[in-house]
């Protein structure tokens, strides 16, 4: 086939520590898609999307469901726990959204079962009581769901299909995650009646939707059809180039998406990187330009209560601070990013200034890009560059003209300090509150 008639295909990527708007951008692109895949993570992720004023969260499910016609792919390197999928199938199915036609998941995905959650909580609260320092988990049992991956010992969806097979695998998981659970964290032991009831009860409705997703999105794209990748959570945790050890289990770089559902890298056209025109962080870890985000009157508490930073999975209150760009810089090398999509300016508005950090002085030089050593990132003290602030409103408007001078020049900064084009700007919630300045599906 003449590779003019193939598909376009995007990549989004988040390019901070998470929680950059991702959801709502994958949204307002599937106008142009007709196929979205999440490619790694679990229901630790979450994507909150407003349309015509009506929020939705989701967790698991790509956000292209909220498009009617739009088929959805979750592929082989998203770990799976099928309860929260069907919970969540049946959430969006109450709401009048059309699911289970519409969606195909990968048999090789890794399951997540009752004794990942239970690892993954009694880790958490052993380090909590030894004073080590929690990493800041979702507690939903994604590390140790990619550990047994890793380990070649995972119970893959595909194993739902055989009953015997997945008995005979989940006595021996169970064994050694029951000696952990009472031999290390002082916690109780679950039992394998129970666990493979559970699991066979859900069978029937979870293997209907499983596919082989790396064959199928390679037909899609043969005939034509648009895909768009949906990452989750954002570049500063991915488990390699991530503020280690306070990062999530699995690859969040747009090189992933290609490992992650089963297609080659050449079928990755366009690099969306989303960041917010400020920073966020949930949970433990360095945040060189972390701001007090909880006194009221404060930036930080500005930054916390108008752009309502809780996350959508935990409810945890996000950490805020200034944009990074030099953090951003080190996320444009990793993720190879072609454009830029900024979202939530809007919460600047008002601000009498607005601080931008350029790089960082560490151990008494200045360095312009963020340290992979955790504990150097942690020394880092942040380089700002200040920005006269705008009174105008920057909420909802949808051209570059009409944004006040002052957000213009500071967009334009940013484009020169970590060197790649702003393509789109998102100034609120709705899919209507974005300006296009380059579409990734026609750039």
């Amino acid at each position: 086939m003449n590779a003019s008639k193939r598909g376009r295909n995007v990549v989004v990527v988040g390019t901070q520590w998470g929680d950059e708007g991702k959801g709502k951008v994958v949204d307002w692109m599937t106008d142009h898609a007709q196929a979205v895949v999440r490619f790694q993570g679990g229901h630790n992720a979450g994507h909150t999307l407003v349309i015509k004023g009506v929020k939705t969260a989701l967790q698991l499910i790509p956000s292209g469901v909220m498009r009617d016609g739009v088929r959805c792919y979750v592929g082989n390197g998203v770990v799976v726990d099928p309860a929260h999928l069907l919970s969540e199938i049946q959430r969006l199915e109450s709401a009048g959204v059309e699911v289970r036609s519409r969606l195909r998941i990968s048999e090789a995905c890794p399951m997540i079962l009752p004794f990942h959650v239970a690892v993954d909580k009694a880790r958490e609260a052993l380090r909590e009581s030894s004073g080590s320092g929690k990493i800041g988990t979702t507690g939903k049992g994604i590390g140790p769901a990619y550990e047994d991956k890793v380990a070649r010992r995972a119970l893959r969806l595909q194993d739902l299909k055989h009953p015997e097979r997945f008995a005979n695998k989940l006595k021996d998981l169970l064994v050694l995650h029951n000696e952990a659970l009472t031999g290390y964290l002082n916690a109780e032991a679950l039992d394998f009646d129970a666990v493979y009831a559970g699991a066979m009860a859900l069978a029937a409705e979870v293997t209907p939707m499983l596919a082989d997703v790396g064959y199928e999105l390679h037909q899609a794209h043969q005939r034509g059809d648009n895909i768009l990748f949906e990452g989750a959570q954002g570049t500063l945790l991915d488990i390699d180039h991530g503020t280690y050890p306070y990062v999530t289990s699995s690859n969040c770089v747009a090189g992933n998406a290609a490992a992650g559902s089963g297609v080659g890298p050449q079928m990755l056209h366009y690099m969306l990187g989303i960041t917010k025109a400020y920073a966020t962080r949930v949970g433990s870890g360095p945040f060189p330009t972390e701001l007090d985000w909880e006194t009221e009157g404060t930036v930080g508490y500005h930054l916390s209560t108008v752009g309502q930073e809780r996350g959508t999975v935990t409810g945890r209150a996000r950490r805020c601070g200034w944009i990074d760009a030099a953090a951003l810089k080190r996320a444009m090398i990793i993720n190879g990013i072609s454009g830029l999509c900024l979202t939530k300016l809007d919460v600047l508005d008002g601000l009498d200034e607005v601080m931008m950090a350029v790089g960082y002085e560490l151990n008494g030089r200045r360095i312009d890009i963020l340290p992979m050593d955790p504990a150097e990132i942690a020394a880092c003290k942040p380089i700002y560059e200040t920005f006269k602030g705008w009174k105008g409103t920057t909420f909802g408007v949808t051209s570059l003209d009409g944004l006040p001078s002052e957000a213009r020049q500071y967009l334009r900064r940013i484009e020169e300090v970590v060197g790649v084009p702003i393509a789109m700007i998102s100034t609120g919630p709705d899919r209507e509150h974005t300006i296009v300045l380059q579409h990734p599906y026609q750039a």
